[in-house]
């Protein structure tokens, strides 16, 4: 079992016939994810790779049964299209484009909350890695080589310390149930403590490696989460421990403004909740390794 995606999850893409998003659908395929179609208006009726071109998400659901889509659109039209997919019944949604304005997320948090529950689209960044389960499937632009199948959940705003966890566990033999990246922009889709609840829920995902940074509430409400409400052990590594507070860094959220958004500080609220600390990111699969040694040792 993974968690998002699997080798059955019926995939298209919003962008397809442009050039990142042909590359990364053709490289989604090879690596047997079941992309079903792709959308870019005024091309339906057409092909590419293989696979039936549709003017919109609706008609591209309506003819393949696609369950969730990946966007790969330009800034400027990326909101609309995230909405398109969640008005056409797609149930999740990753969206890897970088640079969408914030007043366009806003929106998009908007429109997602006029669902029911069992109605509303999940979403999947915006600028993130995607989310990749090893050997069934992935949605994004991670070098899916580097993950081996295994037990062990990965969620992080950094794509990058994503695929470095992924590769030191892999080193190690620890292999990955699922990793999903939520995006390192303030306004996201998917918080960690959203994919925690997720992890927690699968029973084939045994322990998860979080990772985050500077700026932003959302480790504070993980570690929140964690302490009240998972059995499964939390690995956790923080990037950005000597960044100068008040100075943007990297990631559009990466700005420590208010209490307990610093690194130092996330990493004292983390460890307090019980949580597991790398203390550096060459360091991130040894500590893995090490909770699941003591958690096999205390069984």
């Amino acid at each position: 079992m993974a968690i998002l995606i699997t080798e059955k999850t019926r995939v298209i893409v919003q962008g397809m016939s442009g050039r990142i998003g042909q590359f990364h659908a053709e490289d989604m395929i090879k690596h047997g994810t079941n992309v079903v179609g792709g959308v870019t208006p005024g091309k339906g009726g057409e092909s590419l790779l293989g696979r039936p071109l549709f003017n919109t998400v609706r008609e591209a659901v309506e003819a393949t049964g696609a369950e969730a889509s990946l966007v790969f659109v330009p800034p400027p039209f990326a909101a609309d299209a995230i909405m398109e997919a969640a008005d056409a019944g797609i149930k999740t949604a990753v969206c890897v484009t970088d640079g969408i304005p914030s007043q366009d997320m806003m929106k998009v948090k908007r429109f997602l909350k006029r669902y029911p529950a069992e109605r509303k689209m999940r979403l999947i960044g915006p600028n993130c890695a995607g989310i990749i389960s090893p050997g069934k499937g992935f949605m994004g632009i991670m070098p899916p080589h580097i993950y081996m199948p295994g037990r062990i959940g990965i969620v992080g705003r950094s794509g990058t310390l994503g695929y470095e966890a992924a590769s030191q566990m892999k080193a190690l033999g620890i292999g990955v149930s699922t990793s999903v990246g939520i995006g390192g922009d303030p306004i996201n889709g998917s918080s960690f403590r959203d994919i925690l609840e997720l992890f927690e829920a699968d029973p084939e995902t045994d322990a998860v490696m979080m990772i985050g940074e500077i700026g932003g509430p959302q480790e504070a409400e993980a570690a929140i989460y964690a302490r009240d409400h998972m059995k499964k052990p939390v690995v956790a590594y923080i990037a950005g421990l000597s960044a100068p507070k008040g100075r943007k860094m990297g990631h559009a959220g990466a700005i420590i403004s208010a209490f307990g958004e610093s690194a130092q500080e996330k990493v004292e609220i983390l460890s307090a909740a019980g949580i597991t600390i790398a203390p550096n990111p060459s360091s991130m699969g040894e500590t893995m390794a090490r909770v699941l040694a003591t958690r096999r040792a205390a069984a």
